[in-house]
């Protein structure tokens, strides 16, 4: 049987486990995939590889650190400088990143969202960030704006992403007089620090999408916010943490599993989602 698992910290409220289990069962793969809390990254990923892991989704806060411990990365990893599935080839680990993938399916296709120039602001610019703007951009957005609270680190992801005429750094003071967004995409922590900050609503328009790439408890306030605004559409990120799955799924399979059953059988349980990979 193949080793996988998701490593993060905290972890264990994971949805990814029951994810990988459902795909294993509708495509007749066996596997043994466990969530592993990891403090340490590097420690928890020695244990794992000496245990003969064979493959790895990684979440908060390790991202960024996951694509150091890789000896190749894809396109879409080296592009965002973090990682979210590792895959071991030839002794040593690989790394990719299927966030933005998972995200942009998520919108285009269960949601039907035209993302084509759309004028879009992102929230934060940790691995999360790192993960979804490359693809975003793909699928054709408009201007980009980035905004953390640590503007070095907005600063950084808007020069790495190298389009300096459409992907912009702002500061959170700029934010009451960057006017309104057709697509906010929070992909901070605040949720789950339970330190959500106080975003003006000149942000949000009736043509206005929010999406949140946390779920359950850990998006309410953003969306919360994003609704009383006068929204067109808040979404959660439990769609994409599903088709971010199946993307991790394909590259370790080479089988690419049906997301809609696992999605609606989550969705249909979300008052007891408490948190996001």
């Amino acid at each position: 049987m193949k080793r996988y698992a998701v490593i993060g910290h905290p972890v264990l409220h994971s949805l990814s486990p029951r994810i990988h289990a459902a795909f294993a069962r509708d495509t007749g793969i066996d596997l043994d995939y466990r969530a592993i809390d990891a403090p340490d990254f590097d420690a928890a990923l020695a244990t794992f590889t000496a245990a003969g892991g064979d493959g790895a989704n990684v979440t908060l806060p390790h991202k960024q650190r996951a694509a150091l411990a890789c000896a190749a990365l894809s396109d879409r990893a080296r592009r965002a400088g973090a990682v979210n599935t590792l895959i071991r080839r030839d002794g040593v680990w690989h790394g990719d990143n299927t966030d933005g993938a998972g995200l942009v399916r998520d919108l285009t296709g269960r949601h039907g969202l035209d993302l084509r120039q759309r004028r879009t602001l992102l929230l934060g610019a940790g691995g999360g960030s790192r993960g979804v703007a490359p693809a975003l951009l793909d699928a054709g957005i408009g201007d980009l704006y980035i905004v953390n609270r640590n503007s070095p680190r907005a600063d950084a992801l808007a020069d790495a992403l190298g389009e300096p005429g459409r992907v912009h750094s702002r500061y959170v003071d700029d934010l009451p007089a960057m006017g309104e967004f057709d697509l906010i995409v929070n992909a901070t922590s605040a949720g789950h620090e339970a330190l959500f900050p106080i975003l003006p609503m000149s942000l949000i328009g009736p043509r206005t999408t929010a999406v949140d790439l946390s779920y359950g408890k850990a998006s309410i306030g953003f969306l919360s916010w994003a609704r009383a605004g006068g929204c067109r559409e808040a979404i959660d990120g439990l769609g994409m943490l599903v088709e971010q799955a199946a993307e991790s799924f394909e590259l370790w399979h080479g089988v690419r599993p049906d997301t809609g059953a696992i999605y609606a059988q989550l969705r249909a349980a979300d008052a007891g989602l408490v948190s996001a990979d």
